[in-house]
């Protein structure tokens, strides 16, 4: 069994135990509050232990982690303050990742991975939009078509626009203004650096659950401060991540520790005008994806921001201070007050608004899984640097991995778009030999009025006949007989 995680302390300290870990849990509170370095901390507690972490790095200044604390008065302070005994500075093992392949290794997905719902949620499409989308996919995957990255998706999409009427008897109506409505989200995504997220090699999730020579759980890193400039892209990819550790990992029930730990840092982003069917999804991968023995920990401003249906699934807490300056501030006070388990010598409401830097309401869960009583207490300091490492230690970090190299270099293998193109290369093909035997035929007949064939000698005469109800009766049936009914 795992040793419990010192993580806070009020009049007693306040540990987190890694067998109720994998209960999710939430860090809130305002700018500046302090979340940040929780989760630093957190994430350092879970790789002391063997468990591996992900966490995105919005700001750019968790990458600190890797190095031991080079000395800090304000950490000094806080240690003697709290009479932390073996305090000892130590960086963790760390995986730099980025989409875009500038900060850290590539990482990437294809279209087909990530799927239409996602995808439609990535570029912004509407109900209908959606439905075309999911159709084009059903269409791929029937005739065998790959889709790995943009191209894929553009050509497949100008296939199904093109051959609509073949379609829409088997799999619904394809509009050509849809489609073309599609094409130009994918363009807008496509100017947003969206053709570097979509390639291959394809992102393995199980990279991330790795471990050093000294047991250590690997803290992976997602460089998202380019990614944040595009916050449509930001919220799906990292769900896209989670729906495949979901998809992927065995079943484990309760272990006696995670075998990872998400950190969805600015969570709001995900709930942001989601759809129904999006929100559906998300709540049954928080609901079910703790049996895979994946804890996942939202951090956000504002508790409001996080669904009541997700909320109630978030066991262990650590709530910074909130601001009550409006009427909706005021509100969010009320809902975090509410959440926690009444601890008689606390204000709950009162406290939120009067919390220090570093000091939070935690309550976390006890052995029975029931949520502890609310403590005001202060979040220990990490062991690990506060703040960025630069560039040059960085690149040492990304070059040492034993990732590198992986990831780096793109393979484009034969997919929907290769294929399509030679259907069409072969279709040309096909119509040219058509037309030069069609008019060598033509050159080979021999001039003057040819005698007319017996159908073109009915069809004549039963052009003649239709001025009368009795010759259109009679055309019905002799073509009826001829092509046959179904």
């Amino acid at each position: 069994m795992a040793e419990p995680l010192e993580i806070a302390k009020s009049d007693k300290r306040l540990y987190l135990l890694p067998q109720m870990a994998n209960r999710h849990g939430l860090i809130a509170g305002a700018t500046g509050t302090g979340k940040t370095v929780s989760m630093q901390v957190l994430a350092e507690r879970f790789s002391a232990i063997g468990v591996p972490v992900f966490m995105a790095d919005v700001k750019g200044d968790i990458s600190g982690i890797s190095q031991p604390n080079p000395g800090n008065p304000r950490i000094s302070e806080r240690v003697a303050q709290l009479k932390i005994e073996g305090y000892s500075p130590r960086g963790c093992p760390v995986a730099f990742w980025d989409i875009f392949g500038e900060q850290g290794h590539p990482a990437r997905t294809t279209i087909s991975e990530m799927g239409p719902l996602l995808l439609a949620r990535l570029l912004d499409l509407n109900e209908t939009q959606t439905g075309v989308l999911s159709l084009v996919f059903r269409v791929a995957d029937d005739n065998g078509l790959l889709l790995i990255d943009l191209k894929d998706l553009r050509s497949m999409l100008q296939y199904c626009g093109d051959n609509a009427s073949r379609f829409r008897t088997s799999y619904g109506n394809v509009s050509t203004t849809t489609v073309g409505s599609i094409q130009r989200n994918l363009l807008a995504l496509e100017e947003q650096g969206g053709e570097k997220i979509f390639a291959e090699p394809g992102l393995d999730l199980f990279d991330f659950l790795k471990t050093d020579s000294q047991g250590r759980g690997v803290v992976n890193i997602l460089d998202a401060r380019q990614l944040m400039q595009t916050p449509k892209i930001y919220a799906p990819f990292l769900l896209w991540m989670l729906a495949e550790l979901f998809e992927r990992l065995p079943e484990v029930g309760d272990p006696e520790k995670p075998k990872l730990v998400f950190f969805f840092d600015e969570a709001h982003l995900l709930f942001n005008d989601i759809p129904r069917a999006l929100a559906e999804k998300i709540e049954q991968v928080a609901r079910l994806i703790r049996s895979k023995g994946v804890g996942v920990y939202f951090v956000t401003q504002n508790p409001l921001d996080v669904p009541d249906v997700v909320l109630g699934q978030l066991g262990n807490r650590v709530q910074h201070a909130l601001r009550a300056f409006t009427p909706r501030d005021q509100k969010a006070v009320r809902a975090a007050a509410t959440t926690f388990r009444t601890n008689p010598k606390v204000d709950v409401e009162t406290a939120i608004t009067q919390l220090g830097v570093g000091e939070a309401l935690v309550s976390l869960l006890d052995e029975k899984g029931m949520p502890g009583i609310v403590e005001r207490a202060f979040v220990y300091p990490p062991w690990s640097q506060i703040g960025p490492i630069d560039d040059s230690r960085r690149g040492e970090i990304i070059r040492g991995s034993l990732l590198y190299g992986r990831y780096e270099k793109t393979v484009d293998r034969e997919s929907a778009y290769e294929l399509l193109q030679r259907r069409v290369e072969k279709l040309r093909e096909d119509e040219a030999k058509a037309a030069a035997a069609k008019a060598e035929a033509e050159a080979a007949r021999p001039k003057g009025r040819q005698r007319d064939s017996l159908l073109e000698s009915v069809v004549k005469s039963t052009t003649r006949s239709m001025g009368s109800q009795l010759g259109r009766s009679i055309v019905r049936g002799i073509l009826g007989s001829i092509f046959g009914r179904r």
